[in-house]
C-alpha cells in the first residue's frame, strides 16, 4: 500500500504551522519566570543503602538503559530505511539510552546538582534526537539530517544554562523543561499532519504511555513507596517504565517496513 502524498500547498501549511508553533513556544518561554531547582528534588522517598550502595534501587533500576541501548543500536545494523540519513538520529538515540544508564546511576549514587548534570545530559540527548528522527522519516530525510546536530547543541545549551545558574545561585530550568517536553508534543502533532512513510508506527503510542507513566512514576514517588509497604519507590519503577519505553521503540524498528513512496512533493 502506497503512503499517501500531500499537495504542495497542503505540505507547505502544515510545515508552517509547525515553525510558528516552534517559534510561538520559544518566545513564549522567555515570558515565563525563571524556575528555580527545588532543593527537596534530591529527596527521593527510598534512599536505603544496600550492599554498601547508597539509594541502592533508585541507582539498581537504572540498569536496563544499558541493554535495550545496546539493542537499538543492534537492530539498527539491520534495520530498512527509505533513507540512510533516517538512522543517525535513531544511533544518536540509542547511543545516549546508554549513557542515560551511566548518568542517571552516577546521579542517583550521589544526589546533588552537579551530579544531577551528568543524568539530564544524555537524557536531552535523547529527546532531541528522537524529534530529529520523526522529522526525518515525517517531512524530509535531508531536514531530520540537518536538524539533528543544532537540535543536539540546543539541548546541551539549554542543560548548561541551568548549571551556570546553579553556580551562580539563579539557576533557570526553562530552557531544560522545554527541549524535554516539546519532543513529546511534537512528535504527536507530526504523526497527525504528516502520512506515514512506515509500518507500524502506532507501536509510538507505547513510547508514550510508558513515558507517561514514568512520570506519573516520579511524581507520585512517596505515594508509591508507601503503596508498596516500602518495598519499591515510584522514582525505582519510573527508571524502569522509561527503559519501557525505549523497549517499545527499539521493538518498533525491528518489525516495521517501509511503504512504498510515491514521488514527493517539490
Amino acid at each position: 500500500m502506497a503512503s499517501t502524498v500531500l499537495s504542495e500547498r497542503s505540505f507547505r501549511i502544515r510545515v508552517a504551522l509547525l515553525v510558528g508553533l516552534a517559534l510561538g513556544i520559544g518566545v513564549g518561554v522567555l515570558f515565563v519566570p525563571p524556575i528555580a531547582q527545588d532543593p527537596a528534588y534530591h529527596a527521593f522517598a527510598d534512599g536505603r543503602t544496600l550492599l554498601g550502595l547508597p539509594n541502592f534501587w533508585n541507582v539498581l533500576s537504572n540498569a536496563p538503559f544499558l541493554p535495550f541501548g545496546v539493542w537499538g543500536l543492534i537492530v539498527l545494523r539491520k534495520a530498512r530505511f527509505h533513507d540512510p540519513r533516517e538512522a543517525w538520529a535513531y544511533r544518536v538515540a540509542f547511543a545516549g539510552t546508554v549513557l542515560v544508564g551511566f548518568g542517571s546511576s552516577y546521579y542517583h549514587w550521589h544526589p546533588d546538582n552537579h551530579t544531577l548534570f551528568w543524568d539530564r545530559l544524555p537524557m536531552t540527548l535523547v529527546f532531541m534526537a528522537l524529534l530529529s528522527a520523526a522529522i526525518a522519516e515525517r517531512i524530509r530525510a535531508r531536514i531530520g539530517a540537518t536538524l539533528l546536530l543544532p537540535f543536539l547543541v540546543l539541548g546541551v545549551l539549554a542543560i548548561d544554562v541551568w548549571r551556570r545558574g546553579e553556580l551562580t545561585g539563579v539557576g533557570d530550568l526553562r530552557f531544560y523543561v522545554l527541549v524535554q517536553f516539546y519532543p513529546m508534543l511534537m512528535i504527536p502533532l507530526l504523526m497527525a499532519l504528516f502520512p506515514a512513510r512506515y509500518t507500524r508506527t502506532r507501536d509510538i503510542g507505547w513510547m508514550v504511555v510508558w513515558y507517561l507513566v514514568a512520570k506519573v512514576l516520579e511524581l507520585e514517588d512517596p505515594a508509591v513507596f508507601r503503596f508498596l509497604g516500602g518495598t519499591m519507590s515510584g522514582h525505582a519503577l519510573k527508571h524502569l517504565a522509561a527503559s519501557l519505553s525505549i523497549a517499545a521503540l527499539v521493538l518498533m524498528i525491528s518489525k516495521r517496513e517501509p511503504i512504498p513512496l510515491e514521488p514527493e512533493v517539490s
